[in-house]
């Protein structure tokens, strides 16, 4: 059986960008809490929050996909440890590339930062009228409040695309956005209620 200690241990020894604890714990009340499904996730890294919304509850599916081809190899292994193949699909290819079909509860959007305007026009058509699309790292480690400090120029390129995206979100009135200042900075985008 897999251990999710051992998850957490790896990815800080080997670097790889996992949700924070307070995000997790947002997450997995939010979807026991809305009775949520069904969940795409754009960005498996080693299949951490995959892994940890599927132990939820075993109604819950979850679709990932991850363009890394050593993160995917590494979550097939993780999924299979905690023997949760038969709730998570894994999808190794560029999300911006690939096509998914149906319909979920939830997106969860954790991937190429740069990208976060993109995936969530490529992916609301697959959100459920009810349903929510949850984004994180929204603060990326504090620097989106003040990307005028940041000296390095590629890295302020990222967060002036992070605060672009928030813009995106407030702007958007397909959508209405709540912010939380947990984790590294979580946003629930739900579809405006109709009439």
């Amino acid at each position: 059986m897999g251990s999710i200690t051992n998850l957490e241990t790896y990815a800080k020894e080997n670097n790889v960008p996992i949700i924070q604890k307070d995000g997790l714990n947002f997450l997995v009340d939010y979807i026991k809490k809305n009775n949520i499904k069904n969940i795409l996730e754009i960005g498996t890294a080693i299949g951490y929050s995959a892994i940890n919304m599927a132990l939820i509850s075993k109604d819950i599916t979850i679709t990932t996909i991850e363009r890394n081809e050593t993160m995917y190899n590494k979550a097939c292994d993780n999924i299979k440890e905690f023997g949760l193949e038969s709730q998570i699909t894994l999808i190794l290819a560029d999300a911006l590339e690939t096509e998914v079909f149906g319909k979920y509860d939830l997106i969860f959007i954790d991937a190429a930062k740069a990208q976060y305007i993109k995936f969530f026009e490529k992916y609301k058509p697959h959100l459920n009228k009810t349903g929510a699309i949850i984004t994180d790292n929204l603060n990326f480690h504090g620097l989106s409040k003040h990307p005028e400090n940041i000296k390095s120029k590629n890295l302020r390129a990222l967060v002036n695309k992070i605060n672009n995206y928030k813009k995106f979100l407030i702007d958007n009135h397909e959508f209405i956005t709540e912010f939380y200042e947990i984790g590294d900075g979580i946003a629930v985008s739900k579809y405006h209620k109709m009439d």
